[in-house]
């Protein structure tokens, strides 16, 4: 992504959320947290980038330098974000100096060639600065840890990200001058410098080149692009999210049987599933997608995608048959707000997505939905995308409102006992109908009257800094943030008598 904000003071922290009702302000690090799991680095409903840019800069500061360094490799590796884990190590070098910590967090968040130039560009930003000539005062942690990661690449990736921008490569090169490993490698650089390292050979340049060329007809341009397509998915070359990106394309080109089967097979495959380290929401721009084109092909396509989003989670400790489970999703207007600028996918989506996932491997759930109203509503167990298509479809049936305390109150007044209420939502509850009343009162209620040893799972979709109840281990209530399937390993976390940041401050550096 390009960093394009600018930084401002924030007002002091309030106990109110953003719809003005009563709130209760995380601790620091539970804070960092949030706002660094649910970071896209985009406009939100609540708050703009540059907003939640400052704000990450100020939790920084506030938080233990070893934890920060730890939630960054965290959010890299465990969570799959790019851009906000290099935010984290620009600020953490304005704060902390005397050791090497710094540079270690940065030879592991820095995982692909652009990144040492997206991390350049932030730091220049930061420091308002343009341009890499006035990059020449960079942090020498900053440095170290860039030196180490350019050891990583090779050529293929060196030229694959080898792109025009505020850095280039090139420049960051002679900016950290990494200790080449080899002969080899140092010839690489000196290609680099050059600007005469070879095109890689991608399913991209592959595509640009036919696109270049001329046909006499419509006909011999479609088998032109079906053979392209069928030499790309034969050859193996085609990554997972490039295959996941291209359905559609590959369908439209009208590829063979025998083609398409082997696509479905790469989708559905466990162990591609693990290696690809995709967002669950991911599965869910395919499958929409695909519900647009007219092929005889698409449902067994929609078949491979349920199952790739179903390995995404496993078994859990702690949802046996007699684990009774209430999966409650937020459709509400400030849940209506896409992921980032260039998605379609919103974090109503999110939360539906996950909310369905978990739905699936619990043996004894509840689902539904809120908005003004509280919803329950039946679905079978193992098809999570098309479920969450259903609850798309479904979703004005509870209006726009953000009533979740309904959730917990259906509970109380009927007097059923559960043992997990888990929320998907970006936690700015508040009473729509003007009585005052709050999730906080009657999930105490609840657990007073009705299930002593009930507990509350939200799981934050936003990270806006504060929840609708108090995050207290002793009140029977855990914070769970973020939009990859890694929340659930929080969640196993949780059932071992761990914390959200238990899982954080195990990563070793």
């Amino acid at each position: 992504m390009r960093f394009n904000f600018t930084f401002r003071k924030n007002k002091p922290a309030q106990v109110i959320n953003h719809e003005g009702a009563q709130a209760f302000q995380l601790t620091p690090a539970l804070e960092l947290y949030a706002a660094v799991a649910t970071a896209a680095l985009n406009d939100q409903f609540y708050e703009n980038a540059g907003t939640r840019l400052q704000r990450l800069r100020e939790l920084v500061a506030q938080n233990d330098p070893r934890f920060v360094a730890q939630m960054a490799v965290y959010a890299r590796e465990r969570l799959y974000l790019r851009s906000v884990p290099l935010v984290l190590a620009v600020e953490l070098a304005q704060v902390h100096r005397g050791d090497d910590l710094v540079s270690r967090m940065v030879a592991r968040v820095v995982q692909r060639a652009d990144e040492i130039t997206e991390l350049l560009a932030f730091y220049a930003l930061a420091n308002q600065r343009q341009g890499p000539k006035t990059l020449n005062r960079l942090s020498k942690q900053l440095q170290k840890g860039l030196a180490l990661a350019f050891n990583r690449f090779d050529g293929y990736q060196l030229a694959k990200y080898d792109r025009a921008g505020q850095v280039r490569l090139r420049d960051a090169l002679f900016l950290v001058h990494p200790t080449a490993k080899s002969t080899e490698q140092q010839a690489l650089f000196d290609q680099l410098v050059r600007g005469e390292l070879p095109t890689p050979y991608t399913w991209e340049t592959e595509l640009s080149a036919l696109g270049q060329e001329s046909f006499a007809t419509a006909e011999e341009r479609q088998a032109a692009f079906r053979s392209k397509w069928e030499e790309l998915i034969a050859s193996g070359k085609l990554g997972y999210m490039a295959l996941l990106r291209n359905l559609r394309n590959i369908l439209e080109a009208e590829v063979s049987a025998a083609a398409m089967e082997q696509v479905c097979t790469s989708l559905s495959d466990r162990f591609a599933v693990a290696r690809s380290k995709q967002l669950p929401f991911r599965y869910l721009a395919a499958y929409r997608e695909l519900l647009q084109v007219r092929s005889g092909h698409v449902p067994r396509v929609l078949e491979a995608l349920e199952t790739a989003i179903g390995h995404s989670i496993q078994n859990l400790r702690g949802f046996e048959a007699n684990t009774r489970v209430v999966v409650a999703c937020d459709v509400s207007g400030s849940m209506q707000q896409p992921v980032s600028a260039r998605s379609k996918v919103q974090l109503y989506d999110v939360g539906l997505v996950l909310g369905m996932l978990l739905q699936s491997r619990c043996a004894n759930v509840v689902a539904g939905m809120f908005g003004d109203r509280w919803k329950r509503i039946a679905l079978p167990r193992n098809q999570v995308l098309s479920n969450v298509q259903e609850f798309y479809r479904r979703e004005g049936e509870v209006g726009y409102s953000t009533n979740g305390h309904l959730v917990v109150r259906e509970l109380r007044q009927q007097r059923e006992v559960v043992d997990k209420v888990m929320l998907f939502t970006d936690c700015q509850l508040w009473d729509s109908h003007n009585h005052g009343a709050t999730l906080a009162q009657e999930w105490a209620e609840y657990r007073r009257s009705v299930a002593p040893q009930a507990r509350l799972y939200l799981f934050d979709l936003a990270g806006h800094g504060n929840t609708p109840v108090e995050v207290r281990h002793n009140d029977g209530v855990a914070l769970i943030a973020g939009w990859s399937d890694k929340v659930f390993d929080v969640l196993q976390a949780l059932e071992n008598g761990g914390s959200a940041l238990s899982e954080i401050e195990q990563i070793e550096l």
